[in-house]
């Protein structure tokens, strides 16, 4: 704004120039300035209240010689004063709103503020008055407050959903020169229901073919809702009627569609049409429009059958059979039916499927579908079998249907009742007769048919006994009770019991099954305390300590038994030993004629190195040093210069020789069998002529040598040139 007017003035300025005026403060010499001379202040560029509303200054007269001032300095404000230069302004401005369709008149929508920047306390500067330039007639405003409220009944949002308002808002009150401003407010009418769902036609046609599977979708129908959302979300249901039963009904929830679908199979054959009725109908309702009517509708559905070409149906979804087992092969034992229901039926073939008969115990007629047995039948091994049937049309062999055949194979009564489990069965040493000691039960390998009952009895020769006794219970149990008072394991600990178990099937079965029935030692209160085999041979009252000690005793006595028998034993074996070392055993082993470097004990090696050694008549090291009588000595070789040097020239040879065999083999050669009591049987050495030699010791030797004693004993006496 133009400031101008204000004006300073001294009482010491006499209007001669000798005073001069100062300013300072807010906006001095920026905003407002001074005139020295006169004091008259100015403003230099416009104010606006908006930016400052006042501002403080400072004003001075000083002498302009002296530049003293004349008079205090002195502060005032100047205050600026407003005028309507500022329009309302919506801040929060384009607003969006929203109000349910088929509201009544008046309700709220939304309030819309403006404001003004001129100052509120002068004038009428600031005072806004709020109007709709555009959205009449649907909405209305308070000029005041600003809200927004409807103006018009039942607006619908299926008509129009989307309103855009223009608001103004007027400062001087509204009136004539006043400053405006605008907003846009969108206001959206939203959904109820309000709308029942409608099919858009009274009846619906389908065509579904015959064999359509259970449960298959075989159409869809619609109504239509122009609500939105939930409000439109429609349940669909079936009404109770014609053919109503084989279908069922379902939303799909993407499209709000209903899909039917088949319940139970179609036949063409038996029905062509169904006919039936749906019903749609919204499932959020709300309570102000019932008024309005059901919101709900019904159509009508249509459905055609179609006939298609199928395989043969069997008679029975499932066939059971019995048949005894060992019944013939080749016996026939049941029959299945299949028939093609298609108009202008077709003949039926039957055949089993291989892959639940892998074993090939039955056989199926093609054409009439009676089984036979192909395997003699044990119910024992197999109670039971199941295999499909499969049955194919004639004219068209691809169309086929399966059966499943159950057979059950009955028992012929071909195994006895035997005891269910073996028992442990034992009486008290104290037992009373009468009294109760094993409860019995029996199980039977045959399939035993309701009712059959097994019997006990005592087998005619344990009848005559006083021991035992079988009482039956005649519910396949016996009971086996004693019959006398008082039994003695010192007597007889075992008891064997034959019991007879009968069943009654044809034709009837039975054994004999024999109970082991242990003798036990029991105290009074018949707890067994017992029954060990070597406690019937204890004396009664005997304690652990002495029965220990005697044990004892006859371990001590075996051991001595033993170490006497092993004594015996290796006494006798020296005595053995000794005898084998008998001179003329020595003869008898004497077979090993060059034993090599390693048999050190048949000859003295020595000998060969040192020919002193003949002298020495050494025996030989592998016997026992006795002193022996020999029938014959040989008196003692003497030194022999032509074999020594012979040998000594032989071991040079070999020494030297790479390929010689050792020098032992040859010590063999010079010196056989020297040291046997029997001396060499070589020729070296030997008496210049046989009939020097005496053979008379040769019959000293023993049994062995009587032949050999003999043939030289004859030699002797047969000698042409003795003079008898």
């Amino acid at each position: 704004l133009p400031f101008s007017g204000v004006k300073l003035h001294s009482d010491l300025d006499k209007g001669v120039g000798t005073v001069k005026y100062t300013l300072s403060g807010d906006g001095a010499g920026t905003v407002f300035t001074i005139d020295e001379t006169t004091g008259d202040i100015h403003a230099i560029r416009s104010l606006d209240r908006e930016e400052k509303p006042f501002y403080t200054l400072r004003a001075q007269a000083v002498d302009i010689d002296t530049r003293k001032p004349l008079e205090p300095e002195s502060e005032f404000i100047i205050k600026v004063q407003d005028i309507n230069d500022n329009e309302p302004k919506f801040l929060d401005g384009p607003y969006v709103a929203s109000v349910p369709e088929m509201s009544p008149v008046g309700a709220y929508v939304l309030q819309v503020k403006a404001t003004d920047a001129d100052d509120p306390t002068y004038g009428n500067s600031a005072r806004v008055v709020y109007s709709i330039l555009q959205g009449q007639p649907y909405f209305s405003i308070d000029p005041k407050t600003g809200v927004i409220r409807t103006a018009l009944p039942n607006m619908d949002r299926e008509v129009k959903e989307q309103y855009q308002v223009l608001i103004q808002a007027k400062d001087m009150g509204g009136q004539l020169g006043g400053l405006a401003g605008t907003t846009t407010v969108n206001i959206t009418l939203t959904d109820v229901n309000d709308n029942p769902p409608r099919f858009p036609k009274s009846i619906f046609h389908l065509k579904v073919p015959e064999s359509s599977l259970v449960g298959a979708a075989i159409g869809k129908i619609r109504a239509v809702d122009p609500d939105f959302g939930k409000n439109a979300e429609i349940e669909y249901n079936i009404v109770p009627g014609d053919g109503g039963n084989l279908f069922d009904i379902t939303t799909d929830d993407n499209t709000q569609e209903g899909v039917i679908k088949l319940k139970k199979p179609l036949d063409f054959e038996t029905k062509k049409a169904y006919t039936f009725k749906v019903e749609a109908s919204n499932v959020h309702l709300d309570h102000r429009f019932h008024s309005v009517g059901p919101f709900k509708d019904t159509a009508t559905v249509k459905i055609n059958v179609l006939d298609v070409d199928e395989p043969p149906v069997f008679s029975k979804p499932v066939y059971t059979m019995e048949v005894y087992e060992d019944t013939p092969v080749g016996t026939i034992i049941g029959a299945v039916t299949a028939q093609d229901l298609d108009v202008g039926s077709s003949s039926v073939r039957y055949f089993i499927d291989w892959k639940s008969d892998a074993d090939s115990y039955f056989t199926i007629d093609g054409s009439e579908g009676t089984i036979a047995t192909n395997e003699l039948l044990d119910r024992e091994s197999t109670a039971q079998y199941n295999f499909s049937i499969i049955a194919s049309k004639v004219s068209n062999p691809l169309l086929t249907s399966k059966v499943n055949v159950i057979i059950h194979v009955l028992d012929v009564n071909e195994f006895p009742p035997e005891i269910s489990v073996p028992y442990e069965t034992s009486v008290c040493e104290n037992a009373k007769p009468g009294q109760v000691i094993q409860t019995v039960s029996a199980a039977d390998k045959d399939l035993s048919p309701a009712g059959q009952r097994f019997s006990f009895r005592l087998s005619p020769e344990a009848s005559t006994k006083p021991n035992f006794t079988v009482q039956d219970y005649r519910n396949n149990t016996a009971g086996i009770e004693t019959r006398r008072s008082g039994y003695s394991r010192r007597q007889q600990e075992l008891y064997f019991l034959p019991v007879v178990i009968e069943d009654s099937s044809y034709p009837v079965q039975s054994s004999t099954n024999t109970m082991t029935i242990h003798v036990c030692r029991c105290d009074s209160d018949g707890t067994i305390l017992s029954c060990n085999v070597e406690a019937i041979f204890l004396p009664v009252g005997l304690s652990t300590g002495a029965l220990i000690a005697i044990l004892l005793c006859i371990v001590i006595l075996l051991v001595i038994v033993v170490l006497y028998i092993a004594l015996r034993r290796q006494k006798k074996k020296d005595t053995l030993m000794t005898s084998k070392e008998d001179i003329r055993d020595n003869v008898i082993h004497y077979d090993d004629e060059g034993g090599g470097e390693e048999d050190t004990q048949a000859f003295d090696i020595g000998a060969l190195r040192n020919s002193k050694a003949i002298e020495d008549n050494k025996i030989r090291r592998d016997i026992k040093p006795d002193t022996l009588c020999l029938p014959r000595q040989k008196p003692l070789v003497e030194d022999n210069t032509d074999i020594r040097d012979f040998i000594n020239q032989r071991l040079q040879e070999n020494d030297v020789d790479p390929t010689a065999p050792p020098y032992d083999s040859l010590a063999t050669y010079a010196y056989e069998g020297n040291g046997s009591v029997a001396e060499s049987l070589s020729s070296i050495d030997s008496l210049t002529t046989e009939a020097d030699q005496d053979y008379d010791y040769l019959g000293d030797w023993g049994p062995r040598f009587k032949i050999l004693a003999d043939m030289f004993g004859e030699e002797e006496n047969y000698n042409p040139d003795k003079v008898t």
